[in-house]
């Protein structure tokens, strides 16, 4: 069964996506994380680097730089002090 994670990625500007995803990769303080379906709780800094979700329309990633991911009950959760969703000029 996959069972969909629920993803956020919020920068102090604006929420940068809300939905639905089958993975999460993020860049902790030291080094990268995985997360998929019916992941343990956990919580880490983020470091500097690329937040890549794979959705069911194909991957979205970002460049975050510091922050925290937070995993709760298949629910993540990105919050950034910096981040823009790569290929989309900033506004």
């Amino acid at each position: 069964m996959n069972t969909p994670l629920t993803v956020s990625v919020i920068s102090p500007e604006r929420v940068l996506f809300s939905g639905s995803a089958r993975a999460v990769v993020a860049p902790a303080f030291d080094g990268e994380v995985g997360i998929l379906a019916m992941h343990a709780p956990l919580m880490t800094v983020l470091g500097r680097g690329i937040l890549r979700v794979e959705t069911a329309e194909g991957e979205r990633r970002f460049t975050v730089d510091g922050g925290f991911l937070q995993v709760v009950d298949d629910s993540v959760r990105v919050v950034t002090e910096r981040a823009q969703e790569m290929g989309v000029p900033a506004a």
